[in-house]
C-alpha cells in the first residue's frame, strides 16, 4: 500500500511529464494538495514530502487544522463554497480563496481581512459549463466582477477557477479549458497579477495542464480515500 509521500511524488512526476510533453515549465504549475477531511498527521506527511499548498473546503475543520499546524511551512487555500457567515474566518486564516463568485462575498472578505496580513489572493469561480448544479459566474459576468475585486485594497485579483460538469467528452472538456485560458489572458492584459488558472483535478489534470492550468487541485490521489461529507 503506497504512502502519502509516495503518492505525492507520483503526482509531482505526472505534472513534470505532462508539462514537458506540452512544452511548459513544471515549476509554473502548483500542486494544491486538497486536504479536506484529512487529519493533521496526514497533512504533516504531505508537507514533509514536498507539498506546500494545501486546499480546504470545510471552514471550521480547516481553521482547527491551520491553528494546530501553525508551525508548518504551508500556504492555505480555501476552495469550497463561501457562505456569508464564513467570510471572516476565511479572511483571517487563508492566503488564497478560489471560489469568489459575487461582489457581496468579495466585499466582506476585503472588509474583514486583517490589516497586519498581506492582501488576500482571490481567484474568481466561473461556471464554464453553465451547469445548474455548479457554482460560479458565467463568462459574461467576469469583466464586471474582476473590475470590482481589483478595486478592493485588501484583496489581490489573481486568477480564475472552474469545476467543469462531470462526464464531459474529452473534446468538450478541452474546449472549456481552452476557453478559460482565453478568458484569463484577457484579464492578465488588464491586471498583470491576475495570472493564475486553477483548473484540473486527479482525473483531468493532464488536459488542464495542456490547456494552461497553473494550479491543479489533487485530493484522494495524494491522501487516499477518505469519508465524504
Amino acid at each position: 500500500m503506497s504512502t502519502i509521500s509516495q503518492r505525492f511524488e507520483q503526482i509531482r512526476a505526472r505534472v513534470h511529464r505532462t508539462a514537458a510533453a506540452c512544452g511548459r515549465k513544471p515549476e509554473d504549475i502548483e500542486i494544491i494538495a486538497v486536504s479536506k477531511t484529512c487529519p493533521a498527521s496526514s497533512i504533516e506527511q504531505a508537507v514533509a514530502a514536498g507539498a506546500r499548498h494545501l486546499g480546504e473546503s470545510y471552514i471550521q475543520e480547516a481553521v482547527d487544522k491551520i491553528q494546530q499546524l501553525s508551525g508548518l511551512a504551508a500556504v492555505w487555500h480555501f476552495i469550497g463554497p463561501i457562505q456569508s457567515n464564513k467570510t471572516r474566518q476565511i479572511a483571517e486564516h487563508f492566503a488564497w480563496v478560489h471560489s469568489v463568485d459575487r461582489e457581496k462575498i468579495a466585499r466582506r472578505l476585503n472588509d474583514q481581512r486583517p490589516e497586519q496580513l498581506p492582501p488576500l489572493n482571490v481567484i474568481l469561480q466561473l461556471n464554464i459549463s453553465q451547469d445548474p448544479n455548479k457554482q460560479g459566474i458565467v463568462p459574461a459576468e467576469l469583466e464586471q466582477l474582476a473590475a470590482q475585486v481589483a478595486e478592493m485594497p485588501r484583496l489581490t485579483l489573481r486568477g480564475i477557477m472552474a469545476v467543469p460538469a462531470i462526464d464531459l467528452e474529452e473534446s468538450e472538456l478541452r474546449r472549456q479549458f481552452r476557453a478559460m485560458n482565453t478568458l484569463l489572458t484577457g484579464l492578465t492584459s488588464k491586471y498583470p497579477e491576475c495570472n493564475q488558472l486553477s483548473l484540473g483535478m486527479s482525473g483531468d489534470m493532464d488536459i488542464a495542464i495542456e490547456c494552461g492550468s497553473t494550479m491543479v487541485r489533487v485530493g484522494s490521489a495524494i491522501f487516499g480515500s477518505r469519508p465524504g461529507r
